[in-house]
């Protein structure tokens, strides 16, 4: 039976172990103090060895000291603490109680799990690392999560969630272990009543459960494909740490139960919720409800369909396990409690009713649950201050004495214990604890009885409550005290992101941690000293000494939110922009206001920057303005006054960007915005509240610019580097702004948001440079100079709800990200010697490029290219030709274009213009001599940094037909012919009405040839009649694609391109 204490199933994991140690043994096993060399997993499924560096997004991680996954343990199944551990009251036996006599030794080395003791894990000495950057330090946390205590006293160490990583932080001696293996935020968590092992699982693609040693640190199981469409919204343990109860956040909610120390990925049993225990219902909804019951089941069913867009979802986001039954769990959302039962046979549950009618009063929205310690009643918290008391009509004594269903649970009454919200319940020993808005801590006896309170001014909303294992000893009773003696510490967590210790014998309330409790946006890193400046949108503003990971200084500012930072270049000033549009400038030390906020700015100040003399301050604005600020002296100090500001652009803006003039030391502004244009402006001629513009420039034609930079003088020409939303990177002139180069970018999920150049370590190569950049969910490095190397890159999760900025270390050792809406930022270590390694092993001159190639250097793509390289060579000297043939390495540059198309590239005229450029000009700079043909090598580096890094997609043709074409009388996007030709003529990069005769007739099949001719020849007779007989006179995208381009589509498309033939 599945509530045995040891199945047979479960008995075979250990021997496996033993069979995994012998061969290590065999092979020379590590001592006892050292890790086992085993692969590890990646968390996206990948079994790469861990032995060399990665250089893919979302490979970092160690995952702690392991991976998610149980190859990297000695055993599937997670083994009980050593038998020299005590354990305290209350505390539970291993998941693996039962083993340890039958299987006491291992051979070769032990496990690290096995012999892990509490305390352990930060003894650990860190291995040297494998990846370009590290994790070193997580500031901030999920304050809408619990906070557990995993140990008090002497080492007073904490779990949290921050973002994707779990965190444990001894707060004694400020340090930290992190728990990484999800790619997801983390949505929920749990921990086993020995403070032993945790469950952690999150929402989004690809969700993850992973259950961890909190001793060792180690992954000790990993649940893939759990809730595989949304994820987990709810996880439970069980009071024995064998059995975890995990609620999906789909809108059919699935609950499933695991025995997790099986290696088996299946559930035990699951079930799925009826949809409506989801929904929370308004009055009028009840009402429609009550009569739509009129027309019967099926019109109730339509009715409670019809109601979706107006009901507000409500997932059951809570769940426990009764501790003295671990086949019965409770779950809620804030509209309805179920009970749950499970055994062999399946798994059921029971959803009772409760209403402000059924006992007249006002019930409010439910928070959590526990089971009584009379295990013949459950409890219920609610908004209103009250308790719901849950009787169960069949007492549950045994595991084999289930009842046939788990229906026989009413609300016997409604207990009202105060006027405010009660946000946490829970059970310690024999007390009955809660916890409410007003941030008190109540405790009751058995029968509801208030025995005692903890209450402070300073503690807020209460999230989380978390007690210590540590028993303390009684003190003598004092003379006429009632007051109940409590033998636990315990650690308060409040939603506006505030830790408190409580120390039950002194009633004292220790602030730990104060976080931003809404979104971190802005970041920026003194330009000489390690100290990091984090603003919020809750207006807290903090500066940390990050070397030693100290706390120093902050202000709050009460009007609006911290939206962007920066220090001057000398880091006597930091300046500030906030949402409402203001700007503040800072004295550096102090966080005091050197002078009068600014209000020039109608909208939230998305970026703001000094010149390197510090006589100019730039910002930009939500309402694409940029403004400027000029220095002046007010009282014998600096300070700024309002200079200018314009409308620069029509779309966001997403850089400004301060320079030097090349012929003088002048400031130079750019801005760069999402309309393509490039800014720059004129400081010198600018005079108050007007903004000169020297030049205005469009950088792109298709493609949106999103991030731009100075790029480091690597030759004699000098340029700037932009990214835009197709991974591509582009090297303009800094005068001409002529495009001299295109690249193929990092291709990590998602573009290059924001882009710096890594300033120079004392260790570091003088004649090499970085690039550091952020994506979406990512933060990576790229050597330079940018060629379009894939190995040359590498990107590691950094947040994946999304990254808002991030900032640099003066010296070049670590990166700093801001998590925005996760309300966290991280610090990275930088390790370029691993990054350059990577980029060693990946290949030397063509060998990367080669693998870019469909088939690579051995494949059928590139022996084509070679025939069409030589194929051109032979056409520039003629066909028939009867003179010697000069065979050579090199073609025209005229002839590019057509070598491109042939192998399945087409670019644009302005893309041909740029890449004969960048050809013709490569020299220039150096030799003042152009360049007029190119052989197969740079080529090939052309072909695969100009081609596009994704394939055209059929919704980028759909969407296109949306924005052009109108519904026709069957309801579909099409393009009249007529206006199709139009287009084509009159639109974009304009063809002349024989180019548009010849590019359709050849498609269509209807190029006539010459008789003899080895050459295709155009002719253009009757190619008018051709064009109107074969082109129907509307077009959809799937006629588009298919019949005049000739293009596979999907079987979808296909189908539908058939029905409409067929009408």
């Amino acid at each position: 039976m599945a509530q045995d204490g040891q199945t047979t199933q479960e008995m075979d994991v250990q021997p496996e172990e033993d069979t995994l140690a012998a061969a290590r043994e065999k092979k020379g096993a590590p001592e006892e103090n050292e890790s086992p060399a085993c692969p590890q997993a990646s968390p996206l499924g990948m079994g790469i060895s861990d032995t060399l560096p990665r250089t893919w997004a979302g490979s970092q991680g160690t995952l702690g000291e392991g991976t998610a996954g149980t190859s990297c343990l000695e055993g599937a199944g997670p083994p009980e603490p050593p038998p020299g551990l005590s354990e305290s009251k209350g505390a539970i036996s291993s998941p693996l109680s039962g083993y340890r006599e039958k299987h006491t030794q291992h051979k070769g080395s032990a496990s690290m799990v096995w012999a892990a003791t509490p305390g352990m894990l930060f003894q650990k000495s860190k291995d040297s690392s494998l990846h370009p950057l590290d994790l070193s330090w997580v500031f901030g946390y999920n304050s809408s999560l619990a906070v557990h205590s995993l140990m008090d006293g002497e080492d007073r160490v904490l779990l949290y969630i921050s973002s994707h990583t779990a965190v444990i932080h001894d707060i004694v001696q400020n340090r930290q272990f992190h728990l990484q293996g999800h790619t997801n935020v983390i949505s929920c968590l749990c921990v086993s009543e020995d403070k032993r092992w945790v469950a952690t699982a999150d929402k989004g693609p690809d969700a993850l459960i992973i259950v961890w040693d909190s001793y060792s640190g180690v992954p000790v199981h990993t649940i893939f494909e759990s809730h595989s469409e949304d994820g987990v919204c709810a996880i439970a343990i069980s009071q024995d740490a064998k059995y975890l109860v995990t609620i999906s956040a789909a809108t059919v909610q699935k609950v499933c139960v695991w025995r997790w120390t099986l290696p088996t990925g299946k559930p035990m049993c699951s079930t799925e919720l009826k949809p409506e225990f989801g929904y929370q219902f308004s009055a009028a909804d009840e009402v429609f409800l009550d009569k739509s019951s009129a027309f019967g089941w099926k019109n109730k069913q339509k009715a409670l369909l019809s109601l979706v867009l107006m009901q507000v979802f409500e997932f059951q986001d809570y769940v426990i396990f009764n501790p003295q039954n671990p086949h019965e769990f409770v779950s809620n959302s804030k509209t309805q409690v179920i009970f749950y039962l499970w055994d062999d046979s399946g798994l059921q549950y029971g959803a009772p009713f409760l209403s402000n009618q059924t006992f007249k009063c006002l019930v409010g929205q439910f928070s959590q649950s526990v089971f009584h310690v009379n295990n013949t009643q459950a409890l219920t918290g609610t908004s209103a201050g009250k308790l719901v008391v849950w009787d169960m009509d069949n007492p549950r004594t045994l595991p084999e004495e289930l009842p046939a269903k788990p229906h026989g649970v009413t609300a016997t009454k409604v207990v009202s214990l105060q006027k405010e919200s009660l946000t946490v319940l829970t059970v310690l020993e024999s007390c009955i604890v809660t916890g409410d808005v007003k941030g008190q801590v109540k405790f009751y006896d058995g029968q509801l009885r208030l025995l005692t309170i903890y209450s402070h001014d300073k503690v807020g909303p209460i999230q989380s409550i978390s007690f210590s294992t540590i028993l303390r000893d009684p003190p003598s009773a004092l003379p006429g005290s009632s007051q109940p003696f409590l033998t636990r510490n315990f650690i308060l967590s409040t939603s506006d992101a505030t830790m408190f210790h409580v120390a039950t014998d002194s009633t004292r309330f220790e602030r730990i941690m104060t976080e931003a409790k809404k979104a971190v946006n802005a970041i920026a890193c003194h330009p000489q000293e390690p100290l990091v400046a984090v603003g919020s949108h809750c207006g807290l503003l903090k500066v940390w000494d990050y070397k030693q990971t100290q706390y120093l200084i902050s202000r709050i500012f009460t009007k609006a939110g911290i939206q962007c930072l920066s220090y001057d270049p000398e880091g006597h000033f930091l300046a500030a922009g906030f949402t409402d549009g203001s700007v503040y400038i800072l004295d550096a030390i102090s966080l005091q206001s050197i002078c009068e906020e600014f209000q020039f700015s109608q909208g939230p100040v998305t970026h703001i920057s000094f010149s390197h003399d510090s006589k100019y301050i730039a910002t930009a604005d939500e309402n694409y303005s940029v403004t400027v600020y000029k220095r002046v002296l007010q009282k014998r100090s600096r300070c700024w006054e309002h200079l200018a500001g314009l409308d620069s652009h029509y779309k966001p803006i997403r850089n400004i960007l301060f320079g030097v003039h090349s012929d003088s030391n002048e400031p130079r502004l750019l801005s760069l915005g999402e309309d393509r244009q490039l800014v720059e402006y004129d400081l010198n001629s600018s005079i108050k509240d007007h903004l000169v513009v020297t030049h205005r420039d469009r950088l792109e034609q298709v493609a949106v610019p999103l991030c731009l930079t100075w790029y480091p003088q690597l030759s004699t020409e000098s340029f700037f580097l932009t990214a835009n939303n197709c991974y591509k990177m582009k090297l303009y002139n800094t005068t001409t702004k002529m495009c001299r180069k295109t690249l193929l970018g990092p291709t990590y999920g998602s573009p290059l948001e924001k882009i710096q150049i890594l300033p120079r370590t004392s260790s570091a190569d003088p004649q090499q440079h970085y690039l550091v950049y952020i994506t979406k969910d990512k933060v990576g490095l790229q050597m330079l100079p940018v060629d379009g190397n894939p190995h040359k890159s590498s990107a590691f999760i950094c947040h994946p709800d999304g990254a808002s900025d991030f900032a640099i270390s003066h010296d070049g050792r670590y990166i700093f990200t801001a998590g925005g809406k996760e309300r966290t930022f991280m610090k990275w270590k930088v390790n370029l010697h691993i990054l350059n390694a990577a980029a060693f092993l990946g290949g030397e001159d063509l060998i990367p490029f080669y693998n870019l190639l469909d088939g690579g250097r051995e494949g059928k793509f590139f022996r084509e290219l070679e025939d069409y390289f030589y194929y051109v060579q032979l056409c520039s000297q003629g066909i028939k030709t009867l003179e010697t043939r000069q065979v050579s390495t090199h073609i025209p540059l005229e002839e590019i274009p057509s070598v491109m198309r042939a192998v399945g590239f087409y670019p644009s005229e302005e893309e041909i213009e740029d890449m004969i450029n960048e050809v013709k000009f490569s020299k220039y700079a150096d030799t003042g001599e152009e360049v007029t043909k190119i052989n197969l090598d740079d080529f090939i580096k052309l072909y695969i940094n100009h081609r596009p890094a994704l394939a055209l997609s059929m919704k980028t043709i759909q969407r296109a037909f949306q924005v052009l074409g109108y519904d026709n009388k069957k309801g579909d996007k099409v393009i009249e012919r007529g206006d199709f030709l139009s287009v084509l003529q009159c639109r974009g990069e304009q063809m002349t009405e024989d180019e548009l005769a010849e590019c359709l007739t050849t498609l269509l099949g209807r190029r006539p040839r010459k008789e003899g001719s080895e050459l295709d020849t155009y002719d253009s007779t009757g190619a008018a009649a051709l064009t109107e007989e074969d082109i129907p006179a509307e077009i959809t995208a799937e006629i588009f694609v298919a019949d005049i381009l000739g293009l596979p589509i999907a079987e979808p498309e296909k189908k539908n391109t058939r029905k409409k033939k067929n009408l």
